[in-house]
C-alpha cells in the first residue's frame, strides 16, 4: 500500500494512525482512571489496574500494526522465550533513540507485565498522555540538583515502585538516564565504546523497594545496524532491521532490599554489580556491530 508513498506522506498517516490510537485508548481509560482515583485501594483498584493494562497493551498492539504497514523491518529478537505475563520483572537496556521505547514494548508486549518507565515530573502535565501515564502508575520523579534534590528524587521514586508490589510488574529503567549521542560521550569521558557511564540511583531505589519480588532482570541490548532512527525515521519507514538480545538474569541476593542512600556498603555493590554490567554489554555491543557490519559486508559482494 505504502511502497509508492512519499516519505513525508507515510509519515504524515502514520502520525496520524499514532495519534487516533493516543485518543482513542486514552478516552476508554479516562472512566477507569476517575474510578481508580475515587477507590485508591482494594479490590475495585487492582481491578481498574487489569482493565488499564489491557487498553495499554492494545495501544502497544495497534502500534505494531501501523509500524508493519509503513514499513518492512526486520526484526531480530532473541531471549524472549520463557518469560512469564505473571512475573515481575525489572528491565535494563541501552537507551539511543526515542525509537527504543515503541521496541521495547513491541518485543515485550503481552509476554511480560506492561513495562513502567520511570519519567520526568514534569511530564505529568502532557495533555491527554499524562493522565494515561498516572492511571497506569508511571513513576513520575523530581530531577533536581544537589544532595537534598536527590532525596526527593529517590523518595518518589520509591513510593511509586511500593505501588507496584500489587500486580505484576515489569519496571525498566535506562542507566545511562539519557539518549546515547557521541558528544554526550565525549563529554563524559565515558569508559565504555558504545555506552554512556550508568547511574545506578533509580535501579538501586526499585531493588531496595521491590528487590524480593523480582523474578529476574531482563538485560536488554538494541542495536540498530543500519544507524540509530530518529522518530521520524520510524514514522517515514526508513528502519530496516532492529536486534534485540534479550539476557534473563538472577539478581544478587545481596542487592535486595539495601538502602541505596543511607548505606555506603550496599550503594558500593549495587554500584560494583551495575558497572560490571556495563563492561559486558559494551563488549557484546562490539560482537553485535562487528557481526552485522560482517553480514552487509558480505551481501554487497558479487554473486551474494
Amino acid at each position: 500500500m505504502f511502497k509508492r508513498i512519499g516519505s513525508t506522506l507515510k509519515a504524515s498517516l502514520a502520525g496520524s494512525f499514532l495519534v487516533a490510537n493516543v485518543l482513542a485508548i486514552c478516552s476508554g481509560m479516562l472512566p477507569v482512571a476517575l474510578l481508580k482515583l475515587s477507590v485508591p485501594q482494594g479490590a475495585v483498584r487492582r481491578w481498574a489496574d487489569r482493565i488499564l493494562n489491557h487498553l495499554a497493551e492494545t495501544w502497544i498492539a495497534v502500534n505494531g500494526w501501523w509500524m508493519a504497514l509503513v514499513q518492512r523491518t526486520r526484526w531480530d529478537v532473541h531471549g524472549v522465550e520463557g518469560l512469564r505475563r505473571r512475573g515481575w520483572y525489572l528491565v535494563n537496556a541501552n537507551h539511543q533513540s526515542w525509537v527504543d521505547i515503541l521496541v521495547l514494548q513491541k518485543v515485550f508486549n503481552r509476554r511480560v507485565p506492561f513495562l513502567k518507565f520511570f519519567l520526568k515530573r514534569e511530564l505529568f502535565y502532557v495533555p491527554i498522555i499524562g493522565l494515561a501515564w498516572w492511571a497506569l502508575d508511571f513513576p513520575f520523579v523530581r530531577r533536581k540538583g544537589g544532595k537534598k534534590g536527590r532525596g526527593l528524587d529517590l523518595a518518589t521514586t520509591r513510593k511509586a515502585c511500593d505501588r507496584f508490589k500489587q500486580i505484576p510488574t515489569s519496571v525498566i529503567n535506562f542507566l545511562e538516564g539519557t539518549r546515547f549521542s557521541r558528544a554526550k560521550h565525549a563529554a563524559q569521558g565515558s569508559p565504555y565504546r558504545h555506552l554512556l557511564k550508568p547511574r545506578a540511583g533509580g535501579l538501586a531505589t526499585a531493588l531496595g523497594v521491590m528487590g524480593e519480588r523480582f523474578d529476574a532482570l531482563l538485560d536488554v541490548t538494541i542495536l540498530y545496524p543500519q544507524g540509530v532512527p530518529t522518530f521520524w525515521d520510524l514514522l517515514s519507514g526508513k528502519v530496516r532491521e532492529v536486534v534485540v538480545r534479550v539476557r534473563e538474569l538472577e539478581i544478587p541476593k545481596d542487592l535486595l532490599g539495601g538502602d541505596y542512600e543511607a548505606d555506603p556498603a550496599f550503594r558500593a555493590r549495587i554500584q560494583a554489580w551495575v558497572q560490571s554490567l556495563w563492561v559486558e554489554k559494551d563488549h557484546f555491543m562490539d560482537e553485535l556491530t562487528r557481526q552485522f557490519a560482517a553480514v552487509a559486508v558480505h551481501a554487497t559482494e558479487p554473486g551474494a
